[in-house]
């Protein structure tokens, strides 16, 4: 019988966070300060709680463009250089108390300009400038029905050019031809969400096996990492449900995923309360949720070396302590 870790033991895992949105984590309370600092009076209430579960109400729409109509107010207050600093200093604080040991957390410079606060470059040009400074890449997001990523294709091949690293939010509000695109056509070397790869897979029936389309086999061959957030793409109606979401089988057949958070104010997340949504829906043990950290690892925009630290001196032996402390005989 697996023992299925609980949601105390999770927090205390070493955790690795790929994608997560810096304007989609702010505290309830961080937000109504900031508001009230900036002259913004649009929130919807001024109570932390209430403006919590407003969020996540509104995120718990089953539609991509209705969840992100929400960031309008945490892109609103994080208009000056103070205010964005305090965001991103709460981010890593929250990260860090959750167990997360490496994160790569992203935002779009240029939804921040309307304060003074001023670009003197484009944002892939940026991405390049300050890679050495802790810039880990570069993503494009938001509605991608009608915006395939091919509209940037450009700024995808400089980065190409540079040696850069780059994701591609793909395969969430959109189906299959917007994962082929950003994979053949712009080169991306992870995708955001890819939920939809699952629409090239054909489940087996009885003692079948699934099988795979070209598209699919290639992405699981080349060993393409899959961002997948469970409750954000239930949240979006990208997945009916965290125990229906395509991550189950996608693990089964070994496809590189990994678990992310998407956006914690939105969908009142955090990545332990994801591990601990999937030990739920498929019966996980620490052996599956150290597969996804592990994934994570070997995915990150960091150098090998640095990588493989991570992983030899701190995932696996933080994972080992806690498999032993789970089938420790009792007294």
């Amino acid at each position: 019988m697996t023992y299925q870790p609980m949601p105390d033991e999770i927090r205390c895992a070493p955790k690795i966070l790929l994608h997560d949105h810096l304007d989609g984590g702010l505290r309830p309370q961080t937000l109504i300060e900031l508001a009230r600092d900036a002259g913004y009076g649009h929130l919807p209430t001024d109570n932390a709680d209430e403006l919590a579960e407003w969020f996540r109400l509104i995120a718990d729409s089953g539609s991509l463009e209705r969840y992100l109509k929400s960031f309008e107010h945490t892109v609103a207050v994080m208009q000056t250089r103070e205010g964005l600093a305090r965001v991103a200093a709460e981010c890593a604080e929250d990260l860090a108390a959750d167990g997360v040991v490496y994160a790569e957390v992203r935002f779009a410079p240029e939804l921040h300009t309307d304060g003074g606060l001023s670009l003197n470059q484009e944002i892939a040009e940026l991405m390049v400038r300050y890679r050495d400074a802790g810039v880990a890449g570069f993503d494009i997001a938001g509605p991608e029905a009608g915006y395939p990523p091919t509209r940037h294709l450009d700024a995808f091949e400089y980065l190409q050019r540079e040696n850069a690293h780059f994701t591609i939010h793909a395969g969430e509000g959109f189906g299959l031809p917007s994962i082929w695109q950003a994979i053949q056509w712009c080169g991306a070397d992870r995708l955001g969400h890819g939920v939809r790869i699952i629409d090239d897979i054909a489940e087996g029936h009885g003692c079948g096996l699934p099988k795979l389309g070209r598209l699919a086999a290639y992405v699981r061959d080349k060993r393409i990492p899959l961002e997948m957030c469970p409750t954000s793409n239930v949240h979006t109606g990208a997945a009916r449900s965290v125990a229906e979401h395509p991550i189950g089988l996608l693990r089964r057949l070994f496809f590189r995923v990994t678990v992310n958070t998407d956006n914690r104010l939105m969908s009142a997340t955090s990545l332990s309360e994801e591990f601990t949504r999937l030990v739920a829906a498929f019966d996980y043990g620490w052996d599956d949720l150290e597969w996804f950290t592990i994934n994570a690892m070997k995915s990150a925009f960091l150098p090998f070396d640095e990588r493989l630290e991570l992983i030899n001196g701190v995932i696996k032996p933080g994972f080992a302590q806690l498999k032993w402390r789970g089938n420790k005989p009792l007294a």
